[in-house]
């Protein structure tokens, strides 16, 4: 549906203690401006609630008049988060927390980022698991299950989840937990945004002031991708690395000889004391002499630095889990991103187990608990006539490095097909997930996401 003038957004403007931003409004086009290139959309209207209320008056007058609505946590989604002609629900006005650091809770509302709650959090010596990118928004993250520094000492995201409001297609505020709604609790912890919109969580915070990390540049050569990855596979839970194989980038840290040049980039995070985390490292240290080493002692949150706002890559990739990485796998992954020209092209891989792999898979929508090694190819791409190129180049990478387990990440998912998206949701959990789906949402209203297709009971 495209956007009309007969639309009167009057209505919508007038009912809402928060912001609406239409097309008329100088700021309309830094408002519709998302994390991911190459997306052009101009929605109708710019909802940006104030509270829960507002959120619930947004989707109802996206539903009664037959508007498709578009939830925006930190933006970063893969165009899910913007519409054509629909509505764009913007939780960044909603930014409140409220710690509760005795009792090592918080209440953190869904327009905040991971770095602004980190930060927070942090200047109690306390920390909730997100991601590696501070600018990601803490609701999209926390619905995918949330991957990052602190997997492996205190599992996903979802696993510090202790509580949510949500607001469903009907526009029904819901406190949902394990005694309440306990389905509902249930699906939101892996499943997405397809059940409502989350507009705060409660988290459990964990003791995490100092720890040792940063990032650790080496040269790549298949030996030193199998001995990171084994380093990291053998380390304590304490430790959690990102591993990204790519193009040295042209940074004052990176000697200039270097730029350009394949490079092994690892992301470490060590929760504990200086001189334990020194030790950790020190494997990792020992494989190669360093392009570069940036890590060091410091307060959690200092992992997320500022990023440039203006930023907004166009790139395609593909995301798997494998069981290992050998020398064949490690050799294959050097051969492919040699044999690319893309400006920026990689190969993250992201060691699991530990915390995460001790929850149930059936505990949550998460379903991939055993899963060794979290895999991400991607290319940025320049131009709708260079996109088709890199496409095939990631497909075709994928497909060299795929180890025959038929699983994904939704946060990292590129293929909103039926079939892509049921990698994410297997079995038992897709069927489960359309029978909640098909309680709370029977109409699909909840579609611009990956989605699961509801089932009547």
């Amino acid at each position: 549906m495209t956007y009309t003038s007969s639309l009167s957004i009057a209505p919508l403007r007038s009912a809402l203690a928060g912001r609406v931003i239409t097309p008329e409004d100088a700021g309309y086009d830094v408002a519709r401006t998302i994390f991911a290139g190459g997306f052009d959309r101009r929605p109708a209207a710019i909802a940006r609630p104030a509270h829960a209320t507002d959120v619930a008056r947004v989707i109802s007058f996206a539903r009664d008049n037959s508007l498709p609505l578009a939830i925006r946590s930190g933006g970063h989604g893969p165009g899910h988060c913007t519409t054509e002609g629909g509505i764009v629900l913007d939780l960044r006005d909603m930014r409140g927390m409220t710690i509760d650091a005795a009792g090592r809770t918080a209440w953190a509302e869904t327009g905040l980022t991971a770095g602004e709650y980190s930060t927070l959090a942090g200047a109690q010596g306390l920390a909730t698991g997100f991601g590696d990118t501070g600018s990601v928004g803490i609701g999209g993250i926390t619905l995918g299950g949330g991957i990052g520094y602190l997997t492996r000492r205190h599992g996903l995201t979802i696993d510090s989840v202790l509580a949510a409001e949500v607001v469903t297609a009907d526009g029904e505020k819901l406190h949902v937990d394990d005694v309440s709604h306990p389905d509902l609790f249930w699906a939101i912890r892996g499943g997405g945004g397809n059940f409502g919109v989350v507009t705060r969580f409660q988290y459990r915070l964990h003791p995490v002031d100092q720890v040792v990390g940063g990032m650790l540049l080496l040269p790549a050569t298949p030996d030193v991708i199998v001995k990171v990855i084994e380093a990291a596979e053998a380390a304590s839970e304490d430790l959690s690395a990102i591993v990204n194989v790519m193009p040295a980038p042209p940074m004052p840290f990176v000697p200039k000889a270097q730029h350009g040049q394949l490079a092994v980039m690892i992301l470490l995070c060590h929760v504990g004391d200086a001189e334990t985390g020194a030790r950790a490292m020190a494997p990792f240290r020992a494989i190669a002499t360093p392009i570069a080493d940036m890590v060091r002692p410091m307060r959690y949150p200092e992992l997320f630095p500022p990023e440039d706002g203006s930023y907004h890559p166009t790139a395609v990739g593909q995301t798997m889990f494998i069981g290992r990485v050998d020398r064949a796998t490690a050799s294959a992954i050097v051969d492919h991103l040699q044999q690319s020209d893309a400006s920026m092209r990689v190969a993250q891989l992201r060691v699991l187990g530990g915390a995460m792999a001790r929850v149930p898979a059936a505990a949550t929508a998460f379903a991939h608990r055993s899963s060794r090694i979290l895999a991400i190819v991607a290319a940025f791409y320049d131009g709708a006539g260079d996109k088709p190129r890199r496409e095939a180049w990631t497909k075709e990478f994928a497909w060299d490095l795929h180890q025959g387990y038929h699983g994904a990440y939704v946060n990292f998912l590129g293929d909103d097909s039926e079939a892509g998206v049921r990698t994410a949701y297997p079995g038992a959990t897709w069927d489960r997930l359309a029978a909640i789906k098909g309680r709370y949402d029977p109409a699909n209203f909840f579609r611009l996401n990956y989605n699961v297709t509801p089932r009547a009971e």
